[in-house]
C-alpha cells in the first residue's frame, strides 16, 4: 500500500478562511454502548397499534444492520467523483425497515428526519477536542472566518451540540451533507463553503480526519491548504489511495501552530 504518511511538498499559503470537518476535528466522538436498544424502544412506541409491526428485539437488530449497511455505503461513496448523500427516508425505509409490513415502514419513513436526529444523539458522545477553542480564538483575532464542512446523516445533531455548548456563533458557515444533498469527497461540499465566505478554494485551508473523504475532497476542490488531522480511524483506509496532504497534525494544537506560523510568515 502507498505510504499514506507522505506529504505533498506544497507550501501552505496563509489562509483567508479555515474550513473544518466536525467529527474528528472539532469534536472527538465515542460510541455509546447499547444505543440500538434505546432507539429501538422509542421506535416501538411509534409503531404501537400497527398490525404486524416488528417487536423491539427485531427493531433493534434491524437498526444495527441498517447502521452497518450505512457504513459500507459510505465507504463505497468515497469512490465516485460527485457522490450524493443518503436521505433520511432511504436510511429508514431501505436500510432498516425494508422487510417490515408496509404500514410500519411508512411510519418510520414519515418520521425519518427526527429518527435520524435521535439516532445521532443516542449513538455517540461528543466533546470538544483540546486546543480547538484556542484555534477559534486565534482565527477570530486574525479576522479569518471559520466554517464547518461535514458529512452527516443528520446535520441537526451537530447544530444541536454547538447550540448546547454556546459555540454556534464561532462559525461563519456550516455545510452539512444531508442539507446540501451531496457528500464528501464531492468537491461541491468545499465549494459551497468557499462561495458562502467569498473566497476562492485556493485561498482556504480545509482540515479533515479521513483520506478517502477529506483529503480527496480537498484535492478535487483545489483547496489551498489540504490538511489531515489525526483521529480515531484516520489510518484505517478502505482502499489504496495515492493521496498526499500538505500537512498532517495530531490535534488542534498542531493546527494552531501551523496557522500561526503561516500568519507570521505572511506578515514578515
Amino acid at each position: 500500500m502507498p505510504d499514506s504518511r507522505a506529504l505533498s511538498g506544497r507550501k501552505l499559503p496563509p489562509p483567508r478562511a479555515l474550513l473544518l470537518d466536525f467529527g474528528g476535528v472539532i469534536v472527538e466522538t465515542a460510541k455509546v454502548p447499547g444505543w440500538e436498544g434505546t432507539l429501538a424502544a422509542e421506535v416501538a412506541l411509534r409503531l404501537a397499534g400497527i398490525a404486524g409491526a416488528p417487536d423491539p428485539a427485531q427493531i433493534e437488530r434491524d437498526i444495527g444492520f441498517g447502521a452497518r449497511a450505512d457504513s459500507r455505503w459510505k465507504d463505497a461513496m468515497s469512490r465516485p467523483f460527485a457522490p450524493r448523500e443518503l436521505t433520511h427516508a432511504e436510511f429508514w425505509g431501505d436500510f432498516v425497515a425494508a422487510d417490515w409490513p408496509a404500514a410500519a415502514r411508512e411510519a418510520v419513513v414519515a418520521d425519518a428526519a427526527e429518527l435520524c436526529r435521535r439516532m445521532g444523539h443516542l449513538k455517540s458522545e461528543r466533546r470538544l477536542r483540546p486546543g480547538m477553542a484556542a484555534l477559534l480564538d486565534a482565527a477570530d483575532a486574525a479576522g479569518i472566518p471559520v466554517g464547518i464542512v461535514s458529512n452527516a446523516l443528520s446535520g441537526q445533531v451537530h447544530l444541536d451540540w454547538l447550540a448546547e455548548h454556546g459555540m454556534t456563533r464561532r462559525f461563519a458557515v456550516m455545510i452539512h451533507s444531508d442539507e446540501a444533498r451531496v457528500r464528501k469527497p464531492n468537491p461541491e461540499m468545499i465549494l459551497l463553503a468557499a462561495r458562502a465566505l467569498g473566497v476562492a478554494p485556493g485561498e482556504a485551508w480545509y482540515v479533515g480526519d479521513n483520506f478517502d473523504r477529506d483529503v480527496l475532497c480537498g484535492r478535487r476542490a483545489g483547496i489551498g491548504g489540504n490538511i489531515l488531522m489525526e483521529a480515531q480511524g484516520t489510518w484505517e483506509l478502505p482502499y489504496e489511495l495515492e493521496l498526499r496532504p500538505d500537512a498532517i497534525v495530531a490535534d488542534p494544537n498542531g493546527l494552531l501552530a501551523l496557522f500561526e506560523a503561516a500568519l507570521r510568515e505572511a506578515a514578515a
